[in-house]
């Protein structure tokens, strides 16, 4: 784990300073080195700057269509499917999560609103105390939802920052409420569609579980299995998680994709799904009196996000 964090820390540096002297090649040698070396057996580099664009696939990744599990990176796109429903008027960030689910009511949770589920504050544990028994018995995603909803919450909503996988399942869970359609369709239909995201899915979709990179799980913490023979039914590399459509997750996309999606997110640029002021919402610092720089969906760096231009954010506050 050590090493593929010192891979993507350095490889997001050189990549800022690769690009900034425009020798993106440095970066492209900086990511061999790492498959040459076996710390990483496959990748795909997709760099887009200054009206220049490079792709290059490495390893495993036999071309620059290669597609990944995302991991994390579900999240922004968990929470952009959030945000479309506020620009449409069906949801507000303070609105109580309980007013999308009913049943999520009980003492503080019922102080839980949509914006404390996609900034982390929402009180929700990261994962379950029961998560890896449920996955050895590959569980449905409908009873992680059930076992939230119940479970207990870590600290009073608002009042910390505590990463939280589970408080992005119930934005999923609302957002399939409100539509009254399957998370992973909604997003097929409603973002990755109209960004042209072809090679982007909620779970497999329409792609072959043996068309898509291993994920490298001996590397990952206890709960992604750590490749041992015993995990093989319920690791990240599993048929039963690659399929199970976690929001938190389990999304899969191509490196192509992955940039176009985050593109839409970029200051001064236009926008395809969401509007120019929501966009700049979701990558705006919403935790700073906490300590962290959380957006909606986003953790940011220094110097991240952008200010607000019209009036437009205060409407789905």
């Amino acid at each position: 784990m050590r090493r593929r964090r010192f891979f993507e820390s350095s490889l997001a540096a050189a990549a800022s300073v690769a690009t900034a002297r425009g020798d993106i090649e440095e970066a492209s040698r900086l990511v061999a080195v790492h498959v040459d070396s076996g710390a990483v057996r496959g990748a795909v580099l997709d760099v887009r700057a200054g009206g220049r664009d490079y792709a290059r696939s490495y390893g495993t990744a036999g071309d620059t269509d290669a597609i990944f599990l995302l991991a994390s990176i579900t999240k922004p796109m968990t929470a952009a499917g959030v945000m479309l429903l506020a620009d449409r008027g069906e949801l507000r960030l303070a609105d109580p999560v309980h007013r999308f689910i009913p049943e999520f009511r009980e003492g503080a949770r019922a102080r839980i609103t949509v914006r404390h589920l996609l900034t982390h504050t929402s009180g929700l544990p990261d994962q379950l105390p029961e998560n890896v028994e449920l996955r050895k018995r590959n569980a449905p995603l409908g009873e992680f939802v059930e076992r939230t909803i119940r479970t207990g919450l870590l600290f009073a909503p608002g009042t910390r920052y505590s990463y939280q996988s589970m408080g992005i399942l119930l934005a999923a869970e609302l957002c399939q409420r409100i539509t009254d359609t399957p998370f992973p369709e909604f997003l097929a239909n409603d973002l990755f569609g109209p960004l042209g995201m072809g090679r982007s899915a909620l779970g497999l979709g329409p792609f072959a579980l043996e068309d898509t990179q291993r994920s490298q799980v001996e590397q990952g913490p206890p709960h992604g299995g750590l490749g041992r023979p015993e995990a093989a039914h319920w690791d990240w590399n599993s048929r039963y998680w690659r399929e199970l459509a976690s929001p938190w997750g389990g999304a899969h996309a191509s490196a192509s994709d992955v940039a176009r999606f985050f593109s839409e997110f970029l200051p001064g640029e236009d926008t395809t799904v969401l509007r120019v002021e929501t966009a700049a919402l979701m990558v705006r610092d919403h935790t700073a009196k906490l300590g962290r720089s959380r957006g909606l969906g986003f953790a940011l760096g220094a110097g991240a996000g952008c200010r607000l231009h019209t009036n437009h954010g205060d409407r789905i506050f």
